[in-house]
Parts: C-alpha cells; sequence; structure tokens
C-alpha cells in the first residue's frame, strides 16, 4: 500500500451537512486521511449550505482562501460539494475557475468517480443531477471515523416535498427520499459496536419517513425497531414539520425510554397571516395543541423551535403574536435568524419587504425575550438530580467530564475522588446540577446508572 494522500473538508450548515462530510471521509478513507489544516491538503472539499445569505456567502470567500494556495501546490484539487453547489452548478466555474469539482446533494456520493474524472481529464467535473427516484448507497461507519464517538447523525431521508415559500431545500435537496429501514438499522447496529451510545436521526421531515414507500414503516416504527438494538441507550430526530407530528409519534416519545424528552419543532412564526403566506400549512393554535398534547403525555420534555423575522409582510402585530407563542410555550432554546430571498423561491419576489434595520430590531427584542426564559427554566434545574449520557471531557475545563440530559442540555460536571481514575466516557450517571449558565449547567456527580446493555 503506498502512502494515502490528505483530504480536508470544511462544512457548513447543518447537522445534514456534518453527517455528509463524514461520508465522504468514508468514501475516501482508502485514498486520502483526514487533516486539521488545508495547508497539509491533497484535496480540498467545501461542503455547503444555502439556507440563508451569509453561510453561501462564506463558501465563496472560503474557496477564495484557496486560491493561492493551489499556486503553490498546482496537485491541489479544490471541491465545492453540497447545497451551493447545487444551486450554482456551472456558475460556480465561471466564478471560481480554479475550482476542479462541483458536486451537489446527491454528486457527492460519485465523489472517487469524479476524483478519477478529473485526474485524467484536468477538466473541472460537475454533478448536479436530482433524481426523484434516488437510491442512498450504504456507506457503513469506519472504525477510523467512529472509534472515540458517543454520539452520531444518522440521515433516514433527504429531500422535502413541503415547499415553504421561503425555503430553498426542496430544490437543493430534491424531493423526499426515505432509506431503506435495514439500511438504516445496519448503520446504527455497526455505530454501536464501535462504541457510539446515541444516535440522532435526520430528516430535512423525519415525521414524513416512509409515507411514500408501500413497504416501508411510519417513522414511529422506525424508532421502535431501533430501539430494540441492544447497546443503544437513546435516540434523539430532527427535524419534525409540526402539520405531521402524529399521536402515534407523540406515544412513542412518551413511552419509548431510549428517546429523549426533547422536541425540535419549527414554528417559524405565531401569526397565522405570516403562516399562511409562509406555506406552512398549520395554524399557531393547531402548534400549540400538538404542544399541549406533548406536555401532557410527556410533562418533562423540553422544546426548541426555529423562527423567522421580518418576512414580507410582516407586522408588528403578526411579530408581537411570536413573542406571545414565546412565552406561552416556553422554549429551552430558540434558533432565530432574519428573513432573506433565496433564489427559486416564491417569497424572493413578495413585495412589502422588512427593511434590514426593522428586523435587527425584533431580532433583537425576540433575543431579549428568549433569554430570559432560558434562563428560568435553566434555572429550575438547580438542585435537582438529571439523567447525563458522559460524552467526553469538558470543552472548557479537561478536568471536568461532559454530556448532555435526556432534554438536550449541556452539563459539565466535576470528577470527585471516589471516581476519579474510572472511565466514564458513554456511561449514564446521575448529576445534581448547582449552577445554571447561559447555555449548559454544572454539576457534581452523584452515581453511575446502571443500564442493560
Amino acid at each position: 500500500m503506498g502512502k494515502k494522500k490528505k483530504v480536508y473538508i470544511k462544512t457548513f450548515g447543518c447537522q445534514m451537512n456534518e453527517n455528509d462530510s463524514e461520508k465522504m471521509l468514508i468514501l475516501l478513507k482508502d485514498e486520502y486521511e483526514p487533516v486539521s489544516s488545508p495547508e497539509d491538503a491533497d484535496l480540498i472539499l467545501i461542503n455547503t449550505c444555502s439556507v440563508r445569505k451569509k453561510p453561501e456567502h462564506k463558501v465563496y470567500s472560503e474557496a477564495g482562501r484557496y486560491k493561492n494556495l493551489k499556486k503553490k501546490k498546482p496537485h491541489l484539487i479544490l471541491g465545492i460539494t453540497g447545497c451551493v453547489a447545487q444551486q450554482e452548478g456551472e456558475n460556480i466555474i465561471k466564478k471560481l475557475p480554479y475550482v476542479d469539482l462541483v458536486l451537489g446533494t446527491q454528486g457527492f456520493y460519485h465523489i472517487k468517480s469524479a476524483l478519477r474524472l478529473y485526474q485524467k481529464t484536468k477538466k473541472p467535473v460537475v454533478f448536479t443531477q436530482l433524481k426523484d427516484d434516488f437510491c442512498f448507497p450504504l456507506i457503513l461507519p469506519s472504525k477510523d471515523l467512529y472509534c472515540n464517538r458517543i454520539t452520531a447523525f444518522v440521515s433516514i431521508m433527504q429531500g422535502c416535498d413541503n415547499f415553504c415559500t421561503y425555503c430553498i431545500v426542496p430544490y437543493v435537496r430534491g424531493r423526499e427520499i426515505s432509506r431503506p429501514p435495514e439500511d438504516i438499522i445496519q448503520e446504527i447496529e455497526t455505530l454501536v459496536k464501535l462504541g457510539v451510545k446515541e444516535v440522532t436521526l435526520l430528516g430535512q421531515n423525519v415525521n414524513s419517513y416512509g409515507l411514500k414507500n408501500k413497504n416501508y414503516p411510519t417513522f414511529p416504527e422506525l424508532i421502535k425497531m431501533i430501539a430494540q438494538i441492544k447497546g443503544l441507550l437513546r435516540i434523539r430526530f430532527t427535524t419534525s414539520h409540526p402539520k405531521d407530528l402524529s399521536e402515534e409519534l407523540i406515544k412513542v416519545i412518551a413511552e419509548e425510554p431510549k428517546v429523549c424528552k426533547h422536541i425540535h419543532l419549527p414554528l417559524q412564526s405565531g401569526s397565522n397571516r405570516i403562516l399562511k403566506k409562509m406555506n406552512r400549512k398549520y395554524t399557531k393554535e393547531e402548534y400549540l395543541a400538538k404542544i399541549k398534547k406533548l406536555r401532557e403525555l410527556v410533562p418533562e420534555i423540553a422544546f426548541t423551535t426555529d423562527i423567522i423575522v421580518g418576512f414580507p409582510g410582516e407586522s408588528m402585530e403578526d411579530f408581537y403574536e411570536t413573542v406571545e407563542v414565546l412565552e406561552k410555550v416556553r422554549y429551552h432554546e430558540i434558533f432565530s435568524f432574519k428573513y432573506c430571498d433565496r433564489p427559486f423561491t416564491p417569497a424572493g419576489k413578495f413585495s412589502e419587504k422588512v427593511p434590514e434595520e426593522e428586523k435587527d430590531r425584533r431580532l433583537k427584542i425576540l433575543h431579549e425575550v428568549q433569554g430570559k426564559i432560558t434562563q428560568e427554566i435553566y434555572q429550575s434545574y438547580v438542585g435537582k438530580d438529571v439523567e447525563v449520557l458522559v460524552e467526553g471531557r469538558s470543552k472548557r475545563d479537561p478536568e471536568w467530564l461532559s454530556g448532555r440530559t435526556t432534554t438536550n442540555v449541556i452539563v459539565n460536571f466535576s470528577q470527585c475522588q471516589s471516581i476519579s481514575g474510572k472511565d466514564l466516557k458513554g456511561k449514564l450517571v446521575k448529576v445534581k446540577i448547582t449552577y445554571a449558565g447561559k447555555h449548559s449547567l454544572k454539576g457534581d456527580f452523584l452515581e453511575e446508572i446502571k443500564t442493560e446493555q
């Protein structure tokens, strides 16, 4: 075996992009090994996000950094993959003629053949075809990539059929395609054998899993299948579309011990008028009814959400309806963004644009309201005993350990003398919370929780 070449991947965007980057590393592992510095690489891949303008602009800035590097290293191959690659295609080569590969959201699976073609022709390779009947190749996790991991992402589907008026995802990820359940189970079983204890199931709308495939399980049925895997301690999932959140899924969250008591349920707006313009296909009242049902069956459940401020035509009355929902639901955390026009989307052509300075003002109000709510919720943990899955050393203090509660809150805790030297990574432990920070908790170790493997 010859010496392996080096690959550097810079990932922008969501958890699915992170998972796609990991798949590329697995596909390349026979010829390339990952490095942490682009200067050391023979192949640089920029895996991109185009949901908002800012990440898209970062892609071009990132690519520009490597223009001079390519002059110094003529053999260096530069590729752009993911959503911006899908969105822009050949235009990337026109704007950045020093880019060698442009591989879209299905195209990146062909990275090995794309590299061979480029090395043969020395001409840019562009692959941005989207097939509605695309078949996901089974890419099993490799030991090199996952041997020290406690948590992992697992894509169960890709694409979206909802066509929210502001969203570019259906145009760059294509229609909803579900992976075969047996492939998902095999991937998770492999991860567990490598030491993974918690998986997060990924999809643009996981609630739609299997609905277009006659012989596939529903999403709640898939979760039940995954819960049977021995050695797996926790199951998370994201993202759920509120209109498709079924009573069957709510019952699975309530009744299956391995399913974490946290759900990310994007609201986007608390105004029915704006929700209709967004084509979200639910009302504020329907959304709140599902929140109520979840709380009735899972009292300890934590909610997180996405909010867009400044959607075209959003009045102050519309905005304050959103604020009212925040105060009513009391989310643990929110992910909030200013609306921006995206290519291909109907909302990009809507009139009544909200001025940027007004978007900034509304976003600041939203952050202030949510900051107070989050602080109060985190403070309510103080004095309580919580279950934590230990993921490893704390980033802030390597003398401490860190993990997450079932409600997805980060907990850092000190190692007392009784556990000093004992490896708790990957174990469930009980921690008494002593302090609440802005986005995490601190506590003292109490005991290890024994689990049936």
